[in-house]
């Protein structure tokens, strides 16, 4: 039989950390975010409406939202690449360099 090559080929055992295993939590369903904040890309496989697998543990800067969901600017090789991904796959980024802040192109200012 054909292997299956679908969006979400391989991803049955993407890595989850073992004490997040179980109930599905619903603090990373409804977090908010705002423009031009840090986020990180963690894929949960948990849900349905995963970002391509490509983007597991790229970071970026969110631009707006649509619905619920989020576009997320991120740098791909040398692409800069727009992703609309739901908020239980993002990760807030806290700055650790106190009063640096982010221009809209995602650079320091």
């Amino acid at each position: 039989m054909k292997g299956s090559h679908g969006f979400r080929r391989g991803t049955r055992n993407l890595k989850v950390k073992v004490r997040k295993k179980g109930k599905v939590g619903i603090k990373g369903y409804l977090q908010k975010f705002g423009e031009n904040d840090i986020v990180s890309i963690s894929i949960n496989p948990r849900y349905r409406a995963i970002p391509h697998p490509r983007f597991q543990g790229k970071s970026g800067v969110i631009l707006n939202t649509q619905g619920r969901a989020y576009y997320v600017r991120i740098k791909d090789g040398d692409k800069t690449k727009k992703v609309l991904i739901t908020p239980e796959h993002l990760i807030p980024i806290k700055c650790k360099i106190q009063g640096v802040s982010y221009n809209s192109s995602g650079g320091r200012e």
